[in-house]
């Protein structure tokens, strides 16, 4: 096993816990590592800090496995599942949840998401990729789903200098998967939805809607498949009008709400969101709730200045065209925006729409997305439930 050693100084990272080695961080790598090999990591003084995948074509050049001197092999990889399972069983539905969130569960560059009978995986590290033959097996060992389908037609793969692909792991079955959350059901298009068809990271979110919905009139932005309008029906909302620019999304969104027999509370209609909140500001109509759940407008620190705009301005917009004393549920999955920030910018949004603004709710990801403290990249969702008077 090759040796990796640590600019001086570049170790304190490392043992304070965070899994991830920059290529800048690194003195030298002994010759005849190659990408997706194990290497053990040392400091500039050669004392022994960990073991971990080495990519020299990632920015990211160690994702690390272990602090201990352990063999990396079926029966680690077992453990660490077996691990991640155990902990879903505590806290989650297992019916639909993320039984491995990659570095929060030790498990660096794996996402695997369990929907009814059926898992998604997501292996986007080549060093983990390497090893997903074994994981199907382990997951089909721990979790017995009736198939495996996998989910790389994702860019993150190129950096790491691995090919986009999708496809079945183990077994072959219908990829519109039936799930419920919530006690809703919930048609997920697992090959050609976003991620892997479908974000289990609002679940308790969606749940939190219960108190402020009750025979109000709801607007859901950037609805998706629409899985806050179907929740707000279910807990009683009078009306619920779900916008989003995607029409296979609106397609999936309406047949969900037939599915649940909420086809006559919930309509779903592609539309620019920005374009449309300015109409109802402009018209003077307004809503008991809305809910803003956008894509991330940032995935890089460059481009931070102008997701900052995009949020202050659906907020802005959501604040104007809510009757006095409803309610703003506001989200950000962009991790660059940290919680504080998003506040803030909440908060100026208030100021510029003369508007009292009252924190009910300060909520993050559902608990089988748990955060790594060492980590603040395993910290990424903000969901604000807010008052507006």
């Amino acid at each position: 096993m090759s040796k990796a050693f640590l600019i001086k100084g570049k170790e304190k990272r490392v043992e304070y816990g965070h899994p991830w080695i920059y290529r800048s961080d690194i003195a030298s790598v002994e010759a005849g590592a190659e990408p997706g090999d194990i290497v053990d990591i040392y400091s500039n003084g050669n004392r022994f800090l960990g073991r971990g995948f080495f990519n020299p074509k990632s920015q990211i050049t160690i994702r690390i496995l272990t602090y201990e001197h352990e063999q990396i092999d079926y029966g680690f990889f077992y453990k660490r599942v077996q691990a991640a399972w155990e902990y879903r069983k505590k806290v989650a539905d297992t019916g639909s949840c993320r039984v491995v969130f990659s570095e929060s569960d030790f498990l660096p560059g794996l996402v695997v998401d369990k929907f009814s009978d059926i898992l998604v995986m997501q292996t986007s590290a080549f060093g983990i990729e390497k090893f997903k033959a074994e994981l199907a097996d382990i997951l089909t060992d721990l979790i017995k789903p009736l198939g495996i389908y996998e989910r790389n037609d994702i860019h993150v793969r190129e950096l790491e200098g691995l090919q986009q692909e999708k496809g079945f792991l183990r077994g072959s079955f219908d990829t519109n998967v039936e799930m419920k959350e919530n006690g809703i059901r919930f048609i997920v298009d697992i090959a050609e939805g976003q991620k892997t068809g479908y974000f289990l990271d609002q679940k308790e979110n969606r749940a939190a809607l219960r108190p402020f919905v009750k025979d109000g009139k709801v607007l859901d932005c950037f609805s998706h498949t629409g899985s806050f309008a179907l929740h707000a029906a279910s807990y009683g909302a009078g009306s619920v009008l779900g916008l989003d620019i995607s029409d296979h999304a609106v397609e999936t969104a309406s047949a969900n709400a037939r599915l649940n027999g909420f086809d006559s509370i919930c309509s779903f209609e592609a539309a620019n969101v920005f374009d449309r909140l300015r109409e109802y500001d402009d018209k003077g109509e307004l809503f008991d709730v809305v809910i803003l759940d956008p894509p991330a407008f940032t995935k890089s620190k460059n481009s931070v200045e102008g997701a900052i705009r995009g949020y202050k301005e659906i907020n802005l917009r959501a604040m104007k065209i809510l009757k006095s004393g409803g309610f703003l549920v506001t989200c950000s999955c962009s991790h660059h925006v940290d919680p504080e920030m998003f506040i803030d910018i909440v908060y100026n949004a208030g100021i510029d729409s003369r508007k009292k603004v009252r924190l009910i709710e300060n909520r993050s990801q559902a608990k089988d997305h748990p955060i790594l403290l060492a980590a603040p990249e395993t910290e990424y969702l903000k969901c604000a439930i807010l008052q507006i008077v």
